[in-house]
């Protein structure tokens, strides 16, 4: 097979689940690339409309489209002809190359294998889901043998320089670090997303959960605070907790409306991109979040957060809730630890009551957890990211 690209030229495959997550994680991993390696960057997508949420300026009637000098391809099967593997071919969370492409990677196998000055058949790796685990440290860049005769590593993002890393733009830190030292800015934001009445003295926070009874326990007792606290939810899977609260079904509810229960104001947040996201996040006192992208994006954002991890057979999403915690509170006051861990260990096991009493105990003001939220990104960066990582295992690969 003749080569048609550069070593500078890569193909990601993303398959959308839960909405905006994978999509989420692989649209960062592509700009990332294309922007700060100048990598020439081919995104296959087989649901464009979901990528529109968080890419407003997407067009899914579109078979392809670029945006942010990356080409958006739709991914449906055949690929479009005259198509060419990249040098790189990513997996983005176990999804399955097209045969078609598989195919590809054969025949160039073959005809290097045959003559040596041929081109080297491209990289083929599968980019999996993010753990805190001990095991991923000796998973991590492992290759696979497949009855092709191909070689597919596994790469795997994680918290120790053992491993693949975590996403983190070069930039991002110093962003936010003058972001959130302007209280206007914070202000301004809500402003323009429509979000009225809140105040700088107000407490914030921002809501990305699935369903569960421990975000209306939270709720109810946010009604009965002394100082106001503003709910930020976007319409979705976690307005479904809130039925009872609300003075309308959750069809009927736009963004843009504000409901006002005492002393909690819920607020109906709009779709953002990314960019919006984490200037959100930023600006709250405090995040719930879910997934993969939001849930490492509220690491990067220096403030205190439960992680809504999502729910697995056996409840093993408790043991990667464990692990993580593990990691994160290694260097917190034990009384603070503890009480963050079992807040979060509540929230996900639909504890309601404990849940309310755990957020009671903490003290969102208290210095040393304000302190590890600015320092952990630092130390969980490990000096370098996941995209510096995995282009230099490219090379060596």
């Amino acid at each position: 097979m003749a080569s048609q690209n550069t070593e500078q030229n890569w193909d990601i495959f993303c398959t959308v689940v839960d909405n905006y997550g994978d999509i989420g994680v692989t649209w960062r991993l592509a700009k990332q690339l294309a922007v700060e390696h100048k990598i020439n960057v081919t995104l296959w997508v087989d649901d464009l409309n979901s990528f529109q949420h968080i890419l407003p300026q997407l067009d899914p009637k579109l078979v392809t489209q670029t945006h942010f000098g990356i080409k958006i391809n739709q991914w449906s099967e055949p690929l479009k002809a005259g198509y060419y593997a990249g040098d790189v071919l990513i997996e983005a969370f176990a999804c399955e190359l097209p045969a078609q492409v598989k195919q590809q990677l054969i025949t160039a196998k073959q005809h290097y294998a045959e003559d040596a000055t041929q081109p080297k058949p491209p990289v083929w790796l599968n980019l999996e889901y993010l753990s805190a685990e001990s095991w991923v440290e000796g998973c991590h860049g492992l290759p696979s043998m497949q009855t092709s005769g191909l070689k597919k590593y596994f790469y795997f993002p994680g918290f120790t320089d053992k491993t693949g890393g975590l996403i983190c733009e070069k930039q991002l830190f110093g962003q936010r670090d003058v972001w959130q030292a302007d209280i206007n800015n914070r202000l301004n934001l809500f402003e323009s997303l429509g979000l009225q009445g809140i105040k700088a003295s107000d407490t914030v926070v921002s809501i990305f959960s699935y369903e569960t009874a421990s975000l209306l326990a939270l709720c109810q007792l946010w009604q009965h605070s002394e100082q106001t606290v503003h709910a930020l939810i976007p319409k979705g899977r976690c307005l479904n907790s809130l039925v009872e609260l609300l003075p309308c079904s959750v069809d009927e509810i736009s963004a843009g409306s504000q409901i006002k229960l005492n002393n909690l104001v819920i607020h109906i947040l709009p779709m953002t991109d990314q960019e919006g996201y984490d200037k959100l996040l930023w600006s709250c006192d405090f995040n719930i979040v879910r997934g993969e992208d939001s849930f490492l994006r509220a690491q990067w954002a220096a403030k205190p957060f439960i992680w809504h991890i999502y729910v697995q057979e056996d409840d093993y999403h408790l043991i990667k809730l464990d692990a993580f915690m593990q990691l994160y509170c290694n260097n917190l006051p034990p009384e603070l630890a503890n009480s963050w861990k079992a807040l979060n260990l509540a929230f996900n096991q639909e504890q309601a009551a404990e849940t309310s009493e755990h957020w009671q105990q903490l003290n969102l003001a208290d210095l040393p957890l304000q302190q590890h939220a600015k320092q952990w990104p630092i130390d969980a960066i490990n000096d370098v990211d996941l995209v510096s990582r995995l282009v230099q295992f490219v090379k060596n690969s």
